[in-house]
């Protein structure tokens, strides 16, 4: 496994990669030293999300392995196509998927590669929902940095 840590406009990011594919991002709410991206996987996904912090319309290209559920994968497989700016909310994707709200939360608080796939554009009715699998501010600041930085 390889690992590097990269600054974001909101904190700081730790990139995951198992060989040639991205397996993980994580959000990390406590600062760490930086580590240089070493493998060329890590380097391809720093130099992609540094695009997409300067514009959120930049489409994602890269080797990624997503391992879950059927469901899971299928739910992911949906924030993909879930357009920068036009968020949905859990009942929405839901209905599209002919499932249960929780059902999409829980998948989507499961999604290991976040911002890459977009779990920040699925919201509550009643406003953001949740992230990371907490209502925390540290989390939910990231995920309306995330929303307000592809609002249209």
């Amino acid at each position: 496994m390889d690992l590097a840590v990269i600054d974001a406009p909101f904190g700081q990011l730790r990139l995951i990669a198992d060989r040639d594919s991205l397996t993980g991002i994580e959000f990390l709410l406590e600062p760490e030293p930086a580590r240089k991206p070493a493998t060329r996987v890590l380097r391809e996904t720093a130099a992609q999300l540094a695009a997409y912090f300067r514009n959120s319309s930049h489409a994602f290209d890269l080797p990624v392995r997503l391992e879950g559920t059927p469901f899971q994968l299928k739910v992911w497989q949906a924030l993909c196509e879930i357009p920068p700016g036009d968020p949905l909310t859990y009942g929405q994707l839901a209905k599209k998927l002919a499932t249960a709200p929780r059902a999409v939360g829980g998948a989507c608080g499961a999604n290991p590669i976040p911002v890459i796939v977009p779990c920040h554009r699925v919201i509550s009715a009643a406003g953001l929902g949740g992230f990371m699998h907490t209502r925390d501010d540290g989390p939910l600041n990231i995920k309306s940095w995330l929303l307000a930085h592809e609002r249209k």
